[in-house]
């Protein structure tokens, strides 16, 4: 009896696992593609090797506007730990530039909505880190733009590194 439950549950875990990943995959081939600018620091870690932290300038741009929506608040929401949606304006080459906080507005063909989540008090979109194999983070250092996939629900997944020209960098 207890092999039966150990087999039921190992099925139920692995088709859990593999409609995640499903669920991943068809983000990445069916998401919109949209370049985010970034600052970009190159620190190493001796547990997970080469990586590039990322920060990007609407992060800073939503945070500021969170400040200024709890400044203008009349009761406190503790809008430092809320999570939302900013809306994203594109420009002819899919750069997203920071438009606004997002409160039901309807959007124009140009924008799309990219979810944030606030933890301890830094705004963030996606991931913070760029892993890259070690060594090869000399073709990394003229990174401008992230690429993300934006989904439907605004989520994003980070996908490559460009330049300042939409190159796309990657070690030869």
């Amino acid at each position: 009896m207890h092999k039966k439950i150990a087999l039921v549950s190992l099925l139920v875990i692995l088709g859990l696992i593999n409609w995640s990943i499903y669920g991943k995959e068809n983000h990445l081939a069916e998401g919109k593609i949209v370049y985010i600018d970034l600052a970009p620091v190159d620190p190493r870690s001796l547990m997970q090797g080469d990586y590039m932290a990322l920060n990007f300038s609407i992060s800073d741009e939503v945070r500021k506007a969170l400040s200024e929506k709890e400044n203008n608040s009349r009761e406190s929401n503790n809008l430092a730990t809320a999570d939302g949606y900013a809306v994203i304006r594109l420009d002819q080459r899919n750069i997203g530039v920071y438009k606004c906080l997002y409160n039901d507005q309807i959007l124009s063909n140009d924008e799309i909505l990219m979810r944030y989540r606030v933890r301890n008090g830094t705004v963030k979109f996606a991931t913070n880190a760029w892993f890259f194999q070690e060594g090869h983070g000399k073709h990394y250092q003229s990174a401008m733009y992230g690429q993300f996939r934006v989904d439907g629900n605004g989520e994003l997944l980070l996908v490559a590194m460009y330049d300042k020209d939409l190159k796309k960098l990657e070690p030869n």
